[in-house]
């Protein structure tokens, strides 16, 4: 006998409503969970991957090189830089060179909300090395004026829905009232998340007389150059690094935590299959008797597992679907703070098709087991059961 038409399986869904939002439920909280993980993961590492050029090397401090934020250079070092590296990209007289300052700083928003924000401190010619950074909406801060320039996704931590509502509004550090001038878009990297601010204005507020680094746009990737520079100044104390491979560091240092994300997911979803077994269990003991009238009708065991299984898949797919469409609306794109400043959920077709890979296997593990230990009944016992 052919085995069990599909109808059965749809049919068999609607007989007990509480039953299949009780599957539903387990298979979209776990769709949820490993969708959310893996757009954390794939977010951040979006950020730290589209951030720094081959072409760009950082000048900081021996010591700092995990970490710019605690690097202190000279305020000299621009100008030696400048003169000295002999590949520094050039822009109508003016050298790529661009003195930074990277520090996080507590800022206020306009509805008295407090937050911890990553500032950069830059002159102008910061857009001349960091080519991906550009105004999606107003203009640059103006020096002197107290005025700053955020991120498309740092906006979105000061409570503002886009760039247009963004520009105008005012922030509070230390105390002092920044007004925000524009909005920067840089591909997706962590600039995205962090605020500007001209680098006098920030030397003021943070009440520093040093630089973080000095970023410069080179010819080429060769960093020869720079590095011979580095060593001839032993003065300055100056480490060369690639922007690309700092940024290549900062991701292997946030392998712990991706990897924490991922367990955590595991163990949710482990969780999430003993819960449906668990209902399964008590679902498919209620039907022992059906089960057994299947038998008997000449229905082949591999035919009843395989419909009780499409039954479970199909219970789960209705989760997983409506969980995943939730994920899209709900998640994707939210920024998440973290110290090198924001980074937004990146929830892409790869991460929504292992999320929704993981509610049907769910489904299939769920039924499999629960069919398998009912059918070991011999068809009289099933028959007489209650």
């Amino acid at each position: 006998m052919p085995g069990l038409p599909l109808d059965y399986a749809i049919r068999n869904l609607g007989r007990s409503p509480s039953r299949l939002l009780l599957t539903a439920t387990g298979s979209g909280l776990v769709v949820a969970l490993v969708i959310g993980a893996g757009g954390f993961i794939n977010g951040m590492q979006q950020a730290l991957r589209t951030s720094g050029s081959e072409r760009n090397v950082i000048l900081i401090g021996i010591g700092s090189e995990e970490s710019i934020e605690r690097s202190e250079i000279p305020m000299s070092t621009p100008t030696i830089a400048a003169a000295s590296i002999p590949d520094v990209v050039s822009h109508a007289g003016t050298s790529a060179v661009s003195p930074e300052i990277h520090t996080a700083l507590e800022i206020e928003t306009e509805t008295g909300g407090k937050t911890n924000a990553m500032i950069r401190g830059v002159r102008p010619s910061a857009f001349l090395v960091h080519e991906n950074a550009n105004f999606i909406a107003g203009r640059p801060p103006r020096r002197g004026m107290n005025e700053v320039a955020a991120g498309q996704l740092a906006i979105r931590t000061l409570g503002y829905v886009g760039p247009s509502e963004a520009v105008g509004g005012e922030i509070s550090v230390d105390d002092t009232t920044f007004v925000i001038s524009g909005v920067i878009a840089a591909d997706g990297g962590v600039i995205e998340g962090e605020i500007w601010m001209p680098l006098s204005d920030l030397l003021v507020v943070s009440q520093r007389d040093t630089l973080s680094c000095v970023v410069a746009r080179l010819e080429s990737t060769d960093v020869s150059g720079t590095e011979a520079f580095t060593s001839s100044r032993l003065d300055l104390e100056l480490l060369a690094t690639r922007e690309s491979d700092y940024y290549a560091s900062l991701a292997a240092f946030f392998r712990p935590i991706r990897i924490m994300v991922i367990a955590t997911a595991i163990m949710v979803a482990l969780g999430g299959v003993v819960g449906g077994l668990n209902t399964t269990y008590a679902a498919f003991a209620s039907r022992v008797r059906e089960i057994g009238t299947l038998q008997t009708l000449g229905y082949s065991r591999g035919a009843i597992v395989r419909s009780l299984i499409v039954e479970s898949v199909l219970a789960a797919a209705i989760g997983g679907l409506v969980a995943a469409g939730l994920c899209i609306w709900l998640l994707n794109g939210v920024a998440i703070d973290f110290s090198m400043g924001v980074f937004g959920l990146n929830i892409d077709s790869g991460v929504l098709a292992i999320g929704l890979a993981s509610g049907l296997g769910l489904g299939v593990v769920g039924a499999m087991m629960p069919a398998v230990r009912c059918l070991r009944l011999a068809v009289p016992e099933a028959l007489k059961a209650n």
